[in-house]
């Protein structure tokens, strides 16, 4: 979700306003998933890089994501929306990590949507931690390491009980997945917009899956095997 910060600086803002707007969206994204019946969403609303920002920046962050947790949750449960978190969230205010939890509990029955959020997340931190968990189950005798395979890994990964994602969109004129799911986006479809983040809604949202519909996805195989000619 990328562009907040220069949305914010044309319009002579502080990047906080852009932040904002970026929450607007956010919500504009769920409404459309719900109504469209797409099974999952992951937002990469703060990489374990972006700590490296201003702090007065990283404080207004986390306030957002409080204000928003305070005020979303009860819509989210009503529309069947499962809120789950992912990343090194020890790195948070406890406040924040128990209204983190909370949500999760709420919503934890949910079927309509899983929403993902990655806080303080990398793609390479989560690959980190699964080998971290295989070597433990290695050295609890569970686990040979000539035996581990790559759904052993993936097992150990975070969404590991979600089907990898099919699409991948990346907003504000950028053309990179920035550490976010290496190992699960293997083989999505990529999708760049030059739209800033307050500015992505539901035509933009629905052109990226209409793209996305139009591509053949050949996974290894031949066009005409996947056509099955």
């Amino acid at each position: 979700m990328d562009g907040n910060g220069r949305w914010a600086e044309r319009r002579h803002r502080p990047r906080s306003f852009g932040h904002r707007a970026g929450a607007a969206a956010v919500r504009r994204s769920v409404e459309f998933c719900v109504r469209h019946g797409i099974e999952a969403l992951t937002l990469f609303a703060f990489s374990s890089e972006n700590w490296q920002r201003p702090k007065s920046e990283v404080s207004a962050l986390q306030r957002l994501l409080l204000r928003s947790l305070e005020r979303e949750v009860e819509d989210l449960h009503g529309n069947g929306v499962r809120l789950r978190f992912i990343g090194g969230l020890e790195a948070f205010p406890d406040e924040l990590v128990a209204r983190m939890h909370k949500a999760e509990v709420r919503t934890f029955d949910n079927k309509a949507l899983a929403l993902n959020v990655a806080l303080n997340y990398g793609g390479r931190w989560d690959l980190t931690q699964a080998c971290r968990r295989l070597c433990e189950r290695v050295r609890a005798g569970e686990l040979e390491p000539a035996a581990i395979s790559e759904a052993d890994l993936a097992r150990e990964l975070a969404l590991a009980d979600l089907p990898e994602p099919d699409l991948f969109i990346r907003t504000g004129g950028e053309y990179r997945i920035s550490n976010f799911l290496l190992w699960q986006l293997a083989y999505s479809e990529l999708h760049f917009t030059d739209v800033l983040w307050p500015d992505f809604g539901p035509l933009a949202l629905e052109q990226a899956v209409r793209e996305f519909a139009g591509r053949e996805r050949r996974f290894g195989k031949t066009g005409a095997q996947v056509r099955g000619a």
